[in-house]
Parts: structure tokens; sequence; C-alpha cells
């Protein structure tokens, strides 16, 4: 008898090739990546949630997933607050320099005999008739007393890091800056032109001030901030040796940066980097422009 359907080797012909990795083309694979469908060997599998992918779709997408931003746009850091550290070393040191060269030392170097504290302090008459607009800055960093610098630094201890991780680092650093700057040009230009001020109280309001618009902004219960900030105004305005106009003017120029780099409470999207640094910019030339109006009517 003959078989009907012939010789079996001549009717279904050789195995097709298996097919060779990609990357190894002398080394045959039969697992695909799962996202490009390359051919991979068991050096170039990477672990995907389904199958595995290929070294170049592992990368691809590595570069393409976005690093976690806060509500302003900052990178969520685990690193150190570096900026609020570096804040409160400056001013430690500046403080243990006037201590240094002041009569009474460490306990009150705001006595008036440490040569940096009196170069330093914002005092309006100098920064009109001598030109000396870095005071408007460097008082932001004077302190009278241990209690007055023990004060500034421990809200901006509890206050500060977690503000520099909403904000990010410069941005926080700016708020710091135009809260002295602001507090500062109050003082000028609605101040006593011969009475002195100093200390980083402008900046610490300035602080506050972002705190409850970042605090309104993510929908978060304001309550026990707004208790704070009153609570600090009505020690403002209670005692006669506090400066009023320094905490105002920070307060409000904090509130204005913030608003700037975050945007209104009620609009959800996050504020591009061009517009955070125009309202930035909006806002220096405001504080800056009071300062000139002050010194053209002196």
């Amino acid at each position: 008898m003959t078989s009907p359907g012939g010789d079996m080797s001549q009717r279904g012909g050789a195995d097709p090739p298996a097919p060779r990795c990609y990357r190894h083309p002398n080394r045959e694979t039969l697992i695909r990546c799962t996202r490009c469908d390359r051919p991979i060997c068991p050096d170039c599998m990477r672990p995907a949630s389904v199958g595995f992918h290929c070294p170049d779709d592992v990368g691809l997408a590595s570069k393409t997933v976005r690093a976690p931003r806060t509500a302003v746009g900052a990178r969520l850091m685990d690193s150190p607050p570096l900026v609020t550290w570096g804040l409160i070393a400056a001013n430690v040191v500046v403080y243990l320099i006037t201590a240094a060269q002041s009569v009474k030392g460490i306990m009150q170097p705001g006595d008036g005999s440490s040569r940096l504290f009196v170069d330093w302090q914002l005092f309006p008459r100098s920064v009109h008739d001598h030109d000396q607009y870095y005071r408007l800055v460097t008082a932001g960093f004077l302190h009278v007393s241990v209690l007055h610098i023990a004060s500034n630094l421990l809200a901006l201890f509890i206050i500060g890091p977690l503000l520099e991780r909403l904000l990010g680092r410069w941005r926080f650093a700016l708020v710091y800056l135009l809260g002295i700057l602001g507090g500062s040009a109050a003082v000028y230009a609605f101040g006593q032109v011969n009475t002195p001020e100093v200390g980083a109280s402008g900046a610490i309001f300035g602080l506050f001030a972002a705190a409850l618009v970042l605090v309104r902004k993510l929908g978060l219960d304001a309550q026990w901030l707004i208790g704070i900030i009153v609570l600090n105004f009505v020690f403002t305005f209670s005692i006669h040796n506090i400066s009023k106009l320094a905490h105002v003017g920070g307060f409000l120029a904090g509130a204005l940066a913030t608003l700037a780099i975050g945007g209104l409470p009620q609009v959800r999207e996050r504020v591009g980097l061009r517009t955070q640094l125009a309202g930035l910019g909006a806002v220096t030339a405001v504080i800056l422009a009071t300062i000139a109006v002050r010194t053209a009517t002196f």
C-alpha cells in the first residue's frame, strides 16, 4: 500500500529561523518587547508590568517621566531645607559680630555701640541723604537682643522648611527677601525719618502671608493659621517698640509675591515659570516705586 499524502518532509518544508535579539544578532530568542515588539534576549529583558521591555524603551520611558512637583511648580525635594538653614545661619553670624562689637555683648548688641549695627540699621534719613539704600535689606539681618533674634528665628525654624518645600528654594528665598524689602519700604515711606528700625520680622510676616496663600490654594483649613497671624498682629499693635509698618509691609509683600507664584486660590491650574517671574518682577517694581516716590518727596 502507498501513503495517500506522500512524503511528510516534502510536504511541510523546513521550519523558519528563530528570531534573533535586535541588540545581539547571534542570539536566538522567542521573547519580544511588549512595547515595540522587537525580539530581545535574556540580557536585554527589562521587567515591565506586562511582559518585558527592551533597554531602549526603558530609557525612553525614564526620560519622559516628569518629576513630581508642588502646586506652584517646585520640584518635591527630600534634601534638607538649605535656604532656611542658610538664613538662620546668616542671622546668627551677624548677631554674633554685632555682639562682639557691642559694649553690652551678646545679650543686647543693639545698644548702639556696634559699628556694624549702626552702619546696617534702617535709618531713613541716612538712606535718603547718603543714598544708603542697602540699609533697606541689611536691617533685616540685625537684632537688638537675644529675645528679638530668638523669636524671629524660632518662627523661621518652624515655618521655613515647609514653605521651602512647597515653594522651592529660589522662590522661597525671593519671598523672604521681598518680605524684608517690603517691610523696609513701608518704614522708609511712612515711618519717622529719624527713628532706626531693625529685625527680620518683616520677612517672617511675609512668610506668614505666604503660608496663608498656599493653605488657601491647597484648599486646606486655614483657621489655625489665621489665628496665629491675628495673634501676632495683636502683639504688633499692643507693644510700643515693635515696628508696625515693617510687619504690615512685609505681610503685604509676602502675600503679593506668593500670589504671583501660586495664583489665586480659586485658580487650580499651575502658574507657568514666565508668569511667576513676571509677577515677582511686578511686586518688586511696586516696592521700588514706593521707595522712589518717598525719596522724591522726602
